[in-house]
């Protein structure tokens, strides 16, 4: 399939003919070839001969972009190769090459472009250093940038300013070199500034003439020209902005030249242009409607200038974003712009606490009442619409408006961290007026939206110092909630206090009637639920006065079944919360009187045939099982799981929890005879007994025996997942106990040859004729995976080097395996490596990344120093 390209390079058929094949060939076989051939043929030093035959005016396009890439190619990456003496010929050939295709193919301008800029960068410090002057004037004729020609020729002039710094990027050069460069350009700015400024404030200059100009001012900007140097540029790409057509490539150029590192150097040039600025209030409330965020990173930038004496021009550009972040309407039925100017307000408050001290006192006397403001102007925004009109919402508008109101959470939090305690005190004032003046009478959705700037705040930071909570928890009893909206932020609001209540617990006889009175509406599920189980994990050292009321409602709207099943768990881990921390007398009592009906339920459940409608019911008070003994915790600490103690003397007493499962352990047997085929209901029943494990840690000893006779039977009748992840934390917590390690090591035997026996039934599935890992490693698999193969070998080296050793050399010793690239020198070294790494896991990455690349005939290329 080859035999078409074995012609020499210098050919004028040969290139052609691997091109039609490489784009029109159907055989994906061919196609690789002539990739392959093409690649060799742009490699080759006659390359720098073809190229210019490929560049001919009766070619067509594709044969004149593989030209244009191959002369970038050589010049890029095999500049060594060039005939000595050629590199005048080369120049003046590729300049006239540009201007012959000015016209288009626009590709292939672009290419040529491209390798122009590459030979500038080569010779600009050492042989050509007039290299942009002398192409200004090369391409500079003379004709107006109105006619055809000119105007064609004007633009190659731009492509090619603009792709010079973005080749310097890109290109692979030293570090110090990058930096001759960058600097040698930079010291032509002035002469193509003066272009640049001239063609942007030609009236008769066409559109992409100055589309163009702009690019190549964002392009040029990134050798860090300083803003003095573009404040005419800065003037005459602000009065484009009045351009629709131009708008969005002005607005992306003026961001970038007033985001330069130095910008703030240069206030007086910003000074200037302030007044167009303030000229764009129209232009900036269409851009936020449009969703164009660039516009709005102008005005961040003015507003922070150090010139003080300025303030009333910069309040003028804060007002006109305001007016935006406070657009008229709801989100998003009648408007959907105001989320996108918040973005605006977290920079800005960046930029001020990012300043030095002096300058920070400064600008916070300023802005601090901007910052207040903003704060009115958000809860506004955040106030629910009227009853009528929210009803008439559509599912989705409602869900976008809970997401928007969420960002607005998130602002006020983030707002607090400049305005301090005196916002609480503000926003508590505001609510106090509301709830007691009678002379003006309040809507609940003013009244929401205050609560909802407490809970946003008090959610994330430490409100303990305030001196306003005490005040507020005495103002929620008087709130009439007779709407679901306010009830729920109402038990939000109670359950960001929790962590404060827990200090000030004579204040839960305030709130806690509130929360229960709740419990049983089912529209307050998510919220009253949640505010509940807070309280009783942080508060549940001050609760036992309230046990008796938590339980009785919790109870009730339980066998009720108001609470859908999530909500159903989170009541039994706040009710596991409450119990452990009451009298140890009081414990089993109300343990048993709380779980006796779930048991005696699904007792009921067990005595009936398996069935559908049964399945649900009996995982749902497992569960409720499991998440009451996940946070039954006696010894008070809540992040045990991962913890090992020493053996501790058996207490007179077994735990609560375990005296329970001691008394349901029968039934979970009967329970998994039935049901033993159903993942989910063995997954239940072990989920019981993890979540003890986890919370009990080593007064669950009574039950281990027990444990490991059931767990053993279930995976010897039906090995599954949740048995294995069981074991695994029972291992864990009991495994150094001698007392229990006959059962526990029988229990591990009988898995371990269950397991193995699951492995011969299907050798062909699970057995390989060679190690895997080392088949992947050495070219058989993505190379992001290589990490982690490293990291199983690493494990090995470490807990058993001397079967590791074996292991390796008996993988590596069919010829050819894994690759054909690898002598037996290559694997031996590679095994040594291997075996003496058991320290840096860092380094075993390493190894195997050496031996992937060279297993792959890569070591050593391009693609290696990309790996």
């Amino acid at each position: 399939s080859s035999a078409p390209f074995r012609a020499a390079f210098h050919l004028d058929n040969a290139v052609p003919e691997a091109l039609q094949q490489l784009y029109y060939d159907p055989d994906m076989d061919k196609k690789n070839v002539a990739q392959k051939w093409l690649t060799q043929a742009q490699a080759s030093p006659q390359a720098w001969h073809f190229c210019w035959a490929l560049l001919r005016p009766d070619k067509v396009p594709e044969i004149q972009f593989f030209g244009a890439s191959t002369l970038h190619a050589k010049i890029s990456r095999h500049w060594s190769d060039l005939p000595p003496g050629q590199l005048d010929s080369l120049r003046s050939q590729l300049i006239t090459q540009v201007g012959q295709f000015a016209s288009g193919p626009k590709l292939v301008l672009t290419r040529l472009c491209v390798a122009l800029a590459s030979l500038v960068l080569h010779v600009l410090a050492e042989t050509w250093p007039t290299a942009v002057p002398d192409l200004l004037c090369a391409f500079q004729t003379g004709e107006s940038v109105t006619e055809a020609d000119g105007q064609a020729r004007c633009l190659a002039l731009l492509e090619l300013l603009a792709v010079l710094p973005e080749e310097l990027q890109s290109s692979r050069i030293p570090a110090s070199r990058r930096s001759q460069l960058r600097s040698a350009l930079a010291v032509d700015w002035s002469s193509v500034c003066s272009l640049l400024q001239q063609l942007l404030q030609r009236p008769d200059a066409p559109c992409p003439v100055r589309e163009r100009v702009l690019r190549c001012v964002s392009s040029w900007l990134t050798l860090d020209i300083t803003l003095k140097d573009s404040e005419g540029l800065l003037e005459s790409c602000l009065a484009l902005l009045k351009e629709s057509e131009l708008f969005d490539t002005a607005v992306e150029t003026i961001v970038s030249i007033i985001s330069q590192p130095d910008c703030q150097r240069f206030a007086d040039s910003l000074l200037k242009v302030v007044p167009q600025v303030l000229g764009l209030q129209e232009q900036l409330k269409k851009a936020v409607q449009d969703g164009d965020m660039e516009t709005l990173d102008i005005m961040i930038y003015m507003t922070l200038l150090e010139q003080v004496d300025h303030w009333q021009g910069f309040q003028a550009l804060v007002s006109m974003i305001m007016s935006c972040t406070g657009t008229p309407g709801h989100y998003p039925v009648d408007e959907t712009s105001s989320s996108l100017t918040l973005t605006f307000w977290y920079t800005l408050q960046d930029d001020i606490t990012s300043l030095d001290a002096e300058r920070q006192t400064l600008y916070l006397q300023i802005y601090r009442p901007v910052y207040f403001q903003l704060v009115d102007v958000l809860l506004q925004k955040a106030c629910f619409p009227r009853d009528e009109d929210y009803a008439a919402w559509s599912a989705d508008d409602k869900e976008q408006f809970k997401t928007y109101r969420v960002d607005i959470s998130d602002t006020l939090m983030y707002v607090y961290e400049l305005l301090g305690p005196e916002l609480l005190r503000s926003l508590y004032d505001k609510l106090g007026t509301l709830l007691t003046d009678t002379t003006h009478p309040s809507s609940w959705q003013d009244i929401e939206a205050l609560l909802f700037g407490f809970q946003s705040i008090a959610e994330t930071v430490d409100v303990s110092y305030s001196d306003v909570i005490p005040g507020l928890i005495g103002l929620i009893p008087l709130i009439t909630a007779n709407n679901v909206q306010l009830a729920e932020t109402i038990m939000f609001t109670i359950g960001s206090l929790a962590e404060w209540l827990a200090d000030h617990s004579l204040m839960l006889a305030s709130v806690l009637p509130v929360v229960l009175h709740g419990l049983s509406d089912a529209d307050l599920s998510v919220a009253c639920v949640s505010a509940l189980k807070r309280i009783c994990r942080e508060c549940r050292h001050d609760l036992h006065l309230h046990a008796n009321d938590i339980m009785a409602v919790s109870q009730a709207v339980l066998v009720k079944d108001i609470h859908k099943s999530p909500q159903c768990m989170w009541i039994m881990q706040a009710l596991g919360f409450l119990l452990s921390a009451l009298p140890s007398d009081e414990i089993l009592g109300k343990l048993l009187s709380l779980v006796t009906p779930h048991i005696q339920q699904l007792e009921k459940l067990a005595s009936e045939p398996p069935s559908s409608a049964n399945k649900l019911p009996i995982v749902h008070i497992l569960g409720l099982l499991s998440d009451l003994f996940s946070t039954f915790d006696l010894n008070k600490q809540s992040e045990r799981s991962e913890v090992m103690r020493p053996v501790q003397t058996q207490p007179h007493h077994n735990n609560p929890v375990v005296v329970v499962l001691q008394q349901a352990f029968p039934l979970i047997q009967t329970i998994l005879s039935k049901w033993l085929n159903e993942p989910e209901v063995v997954e239940a029943v072990c989920a019981v007994f993890e979540k003890s494990l986890k919370t009990l840690l080593h007064d669950f000893a009574p039950l281990v025996t027990q444990l490991c006779e059931l767990i053993g039977q279930m995976f010897s009748a039906y090995p599954q997942a949740s048995a294995l992840d069981l074991t695994r934390q029972l291992v864990h917590i009991f495994g150094c106990e001698k007392d229990l390690f006959s059962p526990i090591i029988a229990l591990l035997e009988l898995i371990t040859n269950i397991t193995m026996s699951i492995f011969q039934r299907k050798s062909d599935l699970y057995l390989s004729d060679h190690l895997d890992i080392k088949a992947v490693i050495g070219g058989q698999s993505p190379r992001s995976l290589a990490e982690h193969f490293a990291e199983v070998l690493f494990s090995a080296s470490r807990n058993c080097p001397s079967m590791l050793s074996v292991w390796l050399r008996e993988a590596l010793l069919p010829p050819g395996f894994p690759s054909s690239h690898l002598t037996t020198e290559h694997k031996e070294h590679f095994c040594q490596q291997i075996l003496r790494e058991q320290v840096s896991k860092r380094r075993m990455k390493d190894i195997v990344k050496e031996f992937a690349l060279l297993s792959r005939g890569l070591q050593g290329t391009e693609y290696a120093a990309n790996y």
